[in-house]
């Protein structure tokens, strides 16, 4: 598999941008997932990167190994028939969209990378991919009601199985058993997982009704937040910050279809 190629080389302390150039050429969609990912996060007062090796040093390997794996769990969960496809592009796109909220607030409020925040969001409903991936059957497909009713049983608990195989961080771990948790958090300061749920709330939010939600002033996420980062929008249901940033949020959201 190419991914665990690339992390394999990523993994080694001597390797070249060369050497990771080479494997990464082999996979044609990633690379050009990683020049559209550089060119959207270059200086305006910087080249474009000509070639994958420039593509690497722009990113950074840590940026490369992060936009890999999201690559490839999205090519792993991929399925062919149409039913299964709707139901995975409604799925990636709630990911997406939720992801690019989260990783323009990361970038905002002055967070870890807003890549690391992409990848954590992606991972945080890992779990929903695989239970989709679980009816290989055409005949076996579930209907959309059914596949939220699974999502919202089983989804956590898969995906905290997955990630562990994985060997995956623990941090992103403790993002999935803390999705939607609106009301728990483990220290003072904005966390990741923080992050993640600030991105999960408004997504849902812009979704549909917002019955099941509760007021955005009473998440514990939002609590951290300091003025003005936590200065609401007109409806008095959302952050300022995210309605300001819609057309970023689009951008970033674009990258990841």
């Amino acid at each position: 598999m190419i991914t665990l190629e690339i992390r394999r080389v990523l993994a080694n302390p001597d390797a070249s941008t060369a050497t990771l150039a080479r494997v990464i050429n082999k996979d044609p969609a990633l690379s050009a997932t990683l020049v559209k990912h550089a060119a959207s996060t270059r200086l305006r007062t910087a080249p474009p990167p000509k070639t994958l090796d420039d593509v690497i040093r722009t990113l950074g390997m840590l940026e490369v190994d992060r936009i890999t794996m999201v690559h490839s769990i999205k090519s792993l969960f991929t399925l062919h028939s149409a039913a299964h496809k709707k139901l995975f592009v409604d799925t990636w796109g709630r990911l997406a969209r939720r992801g690019s909220i989260s990783a323009v607030l990361a970038r905002l409020i002055g967070h870890a990378s807003s890549d690391h925040v992409l990848l954590a969001s992606v991972l945080s409903d890992i779990g929903a991919l695989a239970i989709l991936s679980a009816f290989k059957d055409a005949q076996q497909i579930p209907s959309p009601e059914l596949y939220t009713r699974l999502c919202r049983e089983y989804g956590k608990s898969l995906g905290v199985i997955v990630l562990k195989k994985w060997s995956v961080d623990e941090s992103y771990i403790s993002v999935v058993r803390n999705l939607g948790a609106w009301d728990e958090s483990s220290g003072p300061g904005v966390e990741l997982a923080d992050l993640i749920n600030l991105g999960l709330f408004h997504a849902l939010r812009d979704a549909g009704p917002t019955a099941l939600l509760p007021p955005l002033v009473d998440l514990v996420a939002y609590r951290k937040l300091q003025a003005p980062l936590n200065a609401l929008d007109p409806s008095g249901n959302g952050l300022a910050l995210v309605a300001s940033q819609r057309a970023e949020i689009q951008r970033v959201e674009s990258l990841l279809q």
